[in-house]
């Protein structure tokens, strides 16, 4: 699958996107982001505080709870503001 960085997600882990395949028993969006943490400084710079992370499957805003079997894109945004 691919994952994709926006904004200050994609600064700290320094890329915009790449090709993952994450272990068999990460089932879920959590199970990801806490996966993803733990491939280095930059990615759990990124993802220190998971709950700030707005997430994206196939450009549908899921929750954290979401499984990602079959997903082709996840992408991560930070918080957003707006006016």
């Amino acid at each position: 699958m691919k994952a994709v960085y926006f904004a200050w997600v994609r600064e700290r882990v320094g890329k915009a996107d790449e090709e993952i395949s994450p272990p068999a028993n990460v089932r879920d969006v959590a199970g990801l982001i806490a996966w993803l943490s733990a491939r280095g400084e930059e990615y759990a710079h990124a993802f220190e505080n998971p709950r700030v992370i707005r997430v994206a499957i196939d450009r549908a805003h899921v929750k954290h709870e979401a499984a990602i079997s079959g997903a082709r894109e996840i992408a991560f945004f930070p918080p957003m503001t707006g006016g």
